[in-house]
């Protein structure tokens, strides 16, 4: 069928009448995706390493993101709900402040208990699977505005995000491996993760003052610097 026969679909069309638009915007909207993902991506690896299985944590990570993929594309079509109700946004980061919360405030198991808990437990692969959809959906809600205030064209900022997203299961399973190289990189994570959640908030609760983009990225950029800055002993890996 063609698709100009589909009318609904003429709107979204006709938006992208000039391609030279379509090409300058893409790769910005790509980067801007992997910079706002990298935090996310530490979230979501430090919540897969609870498997302790890697067929788990891999399988996990496979449906929670490709599940995460269509909230995403659902919260486009439905950008202008969510900047009109700042609820959501309040939501989002109410949500992502708990779980730095509660990664620096309770107590976690050793890693035996963890294990004991994990393999082989069908439940719990549920439990981080859904933690992981939750987890991307409180972070799109960021990614998504900050999509849509660069262009209005819906099917360039859908692209855009399933490149973004295509690439965060990449990126996730690098951080996977960097979280046993690196020892402050998961916390740098979650540091991340709050700074996130604040910029939500501070965006929400003042929308008439506007700070730079470039000192939230330069911010993100020092954490990480951190997170990077010590190594795991070379003995202690050798003694695992």
């Amino acid at each position: 069928m063609d698709t100009a026969s589909l009318d609904y679909l003429t709107p979204l069309l006709n938006g992208i009448d000039q391609w030279s638009e379509f090409a300058t915007l893409l790769p910005f909207l790509v980067l801007l995706e992997l910079i706002l993902s990298a935090d996310n991506a530490v979230a979501l690896a430090s919540i897969t390493k609870r498997l302790d299985s890697i067929e788990l944590q891999q399988k996990s990570l496979n449906i929670g993101i490709a599940i995460s993929l269509i909230f995403r594309i659902l919260l486009i079509l439905a950008a202008n709900i969510i900047i009109k109700y700042p609820i959501i946004q309040i939501a989002a980061s109410v949500y992502l402040i708990s779980i730095v919360l509660t990664k620096f405030t309770i107590n976690n198991p050793t890693n035996d208990e963890s294990s004991s808990i994990s393999n082989n437990n069908k439940s719990s692969f549920i439990k981080i699977t859904f933690l992981l959809i939750a987890t991307d959906l409180a972070f799109s809600i960021d990614s998504v505005t900050a999509a849509v205030a660069i262009s209005d064209q819906i099917l360039l900022v859908i692209i855009g995000a399933l490149i973004g997203v295509i690439a965060l299961r990449f990126t996730a399973d690098l951080f996977i491996r960097w979280l046993d190289i690196f020892v402050q990189l998961e916390n740098a994570g979650y540091f991340a993760v709050a700074l996130v959640a604040i910029k939500l908030l501070f965006e929400v609760t003042f929308p008439n003052i506007v700070i730079p983009e470039y000192i939230y990225y330069i911010l993100l950029g020092f954490v990480f610097l951190w997170g990077f800055s010590k190594r795991v002993p070379l003995n202690s890996n050798e003694n695992e």
